[in-house]
């Protein structure tokens, strides 16, 4: 039989199921990653399960968040990572070295291996043939554990590429042009695999920009075959003995099917607030532009940032914006050294960051009140940039050097000739000594917590029956940054979670926490995707701290969802959608858990008479969960 690349993949993988989308599957996980924001938790869960030592094949802990180190916080959280992943065997990479999804695309990512991260951008590895995908902590924790991953069986969807780029349209107008024509939840249950003509013309840091950035799809991962190019990018970091080449066979099926013609693109930017919102860079000719921020795990490349340089040199940015940019890791900041390539950039006037996330979680970097800010990122939600009335533009690193240097958008046509692509290097330097390897045996490392470190708590199993108060109604793309912002304040809090779940929703409903506070629990009611973007699982554990029952929405974002499984709150849907009009805030609902089946239907009513009729899409497992009070507290019961 015929398989496509994902379907090898899986199959390879495979422990439990069958290859049915939407039936549930159960993989072996090679390799994990967390970052700092999400792995203080995720490794107090993993040491919750008394593990000696993770399971996996490679483990690596990144610190590329929460790096501004205000406060002890966050340098206890990195003290204790690094003590963490010297007595599990697990790999840590220390502050500024830099970003965790660039530093794994060089340094470990293998096609046909199997990644998940506690970062929902873990796809980026797609871009070299591995199934990368995002996940929850406690789901990372349990993968390190040597634990499947549970997942419904997605749908793959091969996405042809024709032709080849031309112009000043680049990798991430690919991706721009593929999120206006399907929406931010348009890829909820599905792999977007790469084929065709087009992909041999795009080398591996170009795939991962699309890889990455596949997240805002909704996407469960997105990939390219292992080819010739990713060859020459394996061994150009040195690797070449990590290569195996992977493509789908030749007369593979799938279940949907896109077709691209790269030549018929042009440069293009994701308008406020979402990045689906798709424009022309020639309809906003003319908007004036207060910053411009380059870099973050989408553009942050030797390949990006060479290109941004040989623009900048020998001229100087509009003295009106103030411009950053921020390199994906140390490789990357000496190869531009190397080649005398950061001096054109600050006598530009540009300001050079640390090799970290920065200002794309808001850390740092916020624009002007009510400033229009263009950035090389992967999300532009409502306030993330720190800003809450800031207007953010998504775009490539070659659309926002030249809005830098205008300070204005301006249409491409008046660019001049475009460039050359840079490729990479003969001998890129190699960083790998810089990461911290775990001792053979690291029984004796004992651990170091700060005082903001707090243990994990205990929830309590699913009750018979819940009845509570809608105490939160909100409408469609609810993100997590809408349910818990990010930000140096409150990100310095991810180990604490009594503390961190005061801000739940603090930027929607500055009066949820002190109702739910007040009324002991409560249900959350919601409209379509809700949950999309970060990985974060406080998202669900703030809530869930906080007496949040159940969540009913009109649909649900893939890692949100599985992170409201893991913490035992139930994620119900509505049948018919226009009952959502029914509930109002306030109303209370009682949900008759225990008559809940996987896939069933059930009859909630309210307290002014309505009959609501709910469904879910759980498997038994994920109802078993749920009804034991969260994923933790089903895996000790069961151990």
């Amino acid at each position: 039989m015929a398989l496509n690349l994902t379907q090898k993949i899986l199959s390879a993988h495979l422990v439990g199921g069958e290859l049915v989308p939407g039936s549930e599957i159960r993989l072996r996980i090679d390799q994990t990653l967390t970052q700092d924001a999400t792995g203080t938790m995720a490794y107090l869960q993993f040491e919750a399960m008394g593990v000696p030592r993770v399971k996996t094949d490679l483990s690596v802990s990144y610190v590329d968040h929460n790096t501004l180190q205000m406060g002890f916080r966050n340098p206890d959280d990195h003290r204790y990572l690094r003590s963490v992943a010297a007595k599990y065997g697990i790999v840590f990479s220390p502050p500024g070295l830099g970003i965790c999804h660039q530093l794994h695309l060089e340094n470990f990512a293998k096609p046909g291996a199997t990644l998940i991260g506690s970062d929902s951008h873990t796809p980026t590895a797609g871009g070299v043939g591995s199934l990368a995908m995002g996940a929850g902590g406690l789901s990372v924790a349990l993968a390190m554990a040597g634990q499947p991953y549970v997942i419904p069986c997605p749908k793959v969807v091969k996405v042809t590429l024709t032709g080849q780029l031309t112009g000043w349209a680049s990798a991430k107008d690919i991706i721009l042009h593929l999120l206006g024509e399907l929406t931010v939840k348009g890829g909820v249950g599905r792999v977007f695999e790469y084929a065709g003509p087009g992909v041999a013309t795009l080398s591996v840091p170009e795939r991962a920009v699309i890889t990455n950035m596949g997240a805002e799809l909704g996407a469960t991962t997105s990939i390219f075959p292992a080819d010739e190019r990713a060859r020459e990018f394996l061994t150009a970091m040195g690797r070449p003995q990590d290569f195996t080449e992977l493509s789908a066979d030749a007369d593979a099926a799938y279940d949907e099917e896109v077709v691209i013609d790269l030549s018929q693109l042009e440069p293009l930017a994701a308008a406020p607030h979402m990045p689906d919102r798709r424009v022309t860079i020639r309809e906003l000719a003319g908007m004036k532009v207060d910053q411009v921020c380059i870099g973050s795990c989408t553009n942050s490349s030797y390949l990006d940032l060479k290109s941004v340089a040989l623009l900048l040199s020998g001229k100087s940015v509009a003295e009106h914006t103030d411009t950053f940019l921020s390199p994906g890791s140390k490789q990357v900041l000496k190869m531009l050294a190397h080649e005398g390539l950061i001096e054109p950039i600050l006598d530009a006037g540009a300001r050079m960051l640390e090799c970290t996330c920065g200002p794309c979680i808001g850390m740092g970097g916020s624009p002007i009140s009510g400033g229009v800010s263009v950035r090389t990122y992967n999300r532009n939600f409502e306030g993330r940039s720190g800003t809450k009335d800031a207007k953010v533009y998504l775009v490539s690193p070659l659309t926002a050097a030249m809005v830098a240097l205008r300070g204005e958008f301006s249409d491409p046509g008046t660019w001049g000739e475009a460039p050359a692509r840079p490729s990479l290097p003969a001998n890129p330097p190699s960083i790998r000594h810089m990461f911290v390897d775990p001792p053979a045996d690291g029984s004796s490392v004992e651990i170091q917590r700060g005082p903001n470190i707090v243990p994990l708590e205990s929830f309590d199993a699913m009750p018979a029956s819940v009845s509570a108060k809608v105490l939160l109604k909100v409408g469609d793309d609810i993100t997590t940054d809408h349910i818990l912002p990010a930000g140096a304040e409150i990100t310095a809090l991810r180990s604490n979670i009594p503390a961190i779940s005061m801000h739940i929703f603090g930027r929607v409903d500055e009066g949820f926490v002190s109702r739910i506070k007040a009324e002991g629990k409560g249900v959350i009611v919601g409209g379509e995707n809700y949950g999309q973007g970060s990985s974060r699982e406080h998202a669900a554990l703030g809530p869930r701290h906080l007496g949040v029952k159940a969540v009913v929405v009109k649909s649900l974002a893939r890692i949100h969802r599985a992170n409201l499984v893991n913490f035992g709150i139930l994620p119900l849907l509505f049948a018919d959608k226009a009952d959502y009009d029914r509930i109002a805030l306030g109303d209370e609902l009682t949900i008759p858990a225990e008559a809940i089946t996987a896939g069933g239907v059930v009859t909630a009513t309210t307290s002014t008479g309505a009959a609501i009729s709910l469904k879910n899409d759980l498997s038994a497992s994920e109802l078993e969960i749920i009804r034991a009070g969260g994923l933790l507290n089903f895996v000790k019961s069961n151990a």
